[in-house]
């Protein structure tokens, strides 16, 4: 089985690229610096996939600076792409939102030359599936990150989302990873201008958008591969079959021999992901897994403020992360488990990925979860470190990334349901009492 699961990753291939053209931004502030930067420096082309960019002042910033690029360079190619049932709705919480299209539509009519801001309807319904690539991908240079464009991402004040932060200069991949978002997504009949006037606007019909499901679930990234050598392994995925990115998960934790590191903001795993962790356990092996605390979740809503149904979203996943924990507990003594809760501040966490044995890392936007599995459009770049000549800046990352957590060393240090507010435990037991916990797993 070993060298079964080896050959199924090594026959992804890869880009070969050399020592220095992976680097690691680590904070939103080089981030969104180093994103401005890019896009002022810009000659050709710019494609950014986010799942939204906020009508606020980062957002706001970010294409207030697409715009000037392509004014001073009318011939420069700029295609940004959003969730499109994401752009045309409020702020969960908020009243009176007009959604963020309102702002694109405003700054397209406002330039003398406009952009491309595009709507993408993975499903019919934003809970059924909404649109999770990841990827800032300016000329030669692709910035990859799973934060989407708001003030708290990019940290415009003192709250920040922390999440991970990588930059790759290749051509090849530019290319490769541009080439599927116009052939499988920018062509597609689904997908819609959010920038088109509201007195002539014409949206895609409820079948097309149906059907395009089928027509992203075919999505791959094509490029001259290498099997040996340091390379980087683009790759796509939507829906629970025949997923290239779900099946590299997988692989690379079964085909790890000593350690993994995981980053998961909701810790939810699908059930072949966890059956895969557990095995790795049993086999001897160890494994780090760092997830935010329930107060580092975007969902939180702290006890002296208004709460809405979903503040209890946190608290759901607290409880997944405890029956772990407990199954776990002999694990977690033996030293084999480190369990990391991340909390620092009023700041959330929002980390995801996957390395193993030093040497091979997942880069990616995926929650690790049944929604990210099933549901929402996803990818990633797997790095294949041969020589190990990123082994150093990844621990480094590693060490960054643990810097304000704290490692459990019982089940029992995880909140119960009875030490939650009044209002989570009644959602909760109400969740219990219906039976519809097995439910809200497949979609959180």
């Amino acid at each position: 089985m070993q060298v079964k699961e080896d050959a199924l990753l090594n026959k992804l291939g890869g880009i070969a690229v050399n020592a220095d053209a992976l680097s690691w931004l680590l904070t939103p502030k080089n981030f969104k610096q180093t994103l401005l930067d890019k896009i002022q420096q810009a000659k050709h082309s710019i494609s950014i996939s986010a799942l939204y960019v906020e009508d606020d002042e980062a957002g706001r910033e970010v294409l207030h600076a697409l715009y000037a690029a392509k004014a001073n360079n009318p011939l420069l190619e700029v295609n940004v792409l959003v969730d499109f049932h994401r752009a045309r709705r409020g702020l969960i919480g908020h009243k009176g939102d007009s959604g963020n299209y309102i702002l694109y539509r405003k700054l397209n009519d406002a330039a003398a030359h406009p952009i491309n801001i595009v709507g993408v309807p993975v499903k019919s319904r934003e809970f059924m599936g909404v649109l999770h690539l990841k990827g800032f991908i300016i000329d030669d240079t692709v910035i990859f990150s799973g934060a989407s464009l708001n003030n708290i991402y990019l940290q415009q004040g003192d709250k920040y989302r922390f999440d991970r932060y990588h930059m790759v200069e290749s051509a090849e991949l530019a290319k490769s990873m541009n080439d599927m978002i116009k052939r499988y997504i920018l062509s597609d009949p689904a997908v819609t201008s959010l920038t088109q006037s509201a007195d002539t606007e014409v949206l895609p019909d409820k079948q097309t958008i149906r059907s395009f499901k089928h027509r992203l679930s075919k999505a791959q990234y094509e490029f001259e591969a290498t099997r040996i050598g340091n390379r980087i392994s683009p790759i796509v995925g939507l829906g629970p079959k025949k997923n290239k990115l779900n099946d590299a998960v997988v692989n690379i934790v079964n085909q790890s021999e000593d350690h993994l590191f995981i980053c998961t903001p909701y810790f939810n795993p699908p059930r072949a992901l966890n059956r895969a962790l557990s095995k790795h356990l049993r086999d001897g092996k160890k494994i780090d897994i760092v997830v935010g605390d329930k107060t580092a979740n975007d969902f939180y809503i702290p006890p002296e403020k208004p709460f809405s149904t979903i503040g209890a979203l946190p608290y759901m996943y607290e409880q997944m992360l405890r029956k772990f924990a407990k199954r776990q507990q002999w694990a977690i003594e033996n030293g084999q488990l480190n369990i990391h809760l991340w909390r620092h501040d009023i700041n959330s966490y929002h980390l995801k990925g996957i390395s193993a044995d030093d040497k091979t890392h997942l880069i990616t936007g995926s929650n690790l979860n049944p929604r990210a599995w099933a549901l929402d459009l996803e990818n990633g770049l797997m790095v294949h470190d041969e020589s190990g000549v990123w082994k150093e800046q990844f621990k480094q990352e590693q060490a960054h990334i643990l810097e304000h957590t704290q490692r459990l060393f019982h089940y029992s240090q995880i909140d119960t349901l009875q030490n939650y507010p009044a209002p989570v435990k009644k959602i909760m037991n109400r969740i219990r009492r219906i039976k519809a916990d097995f439910l809200l797993r497949r979609i959180l």
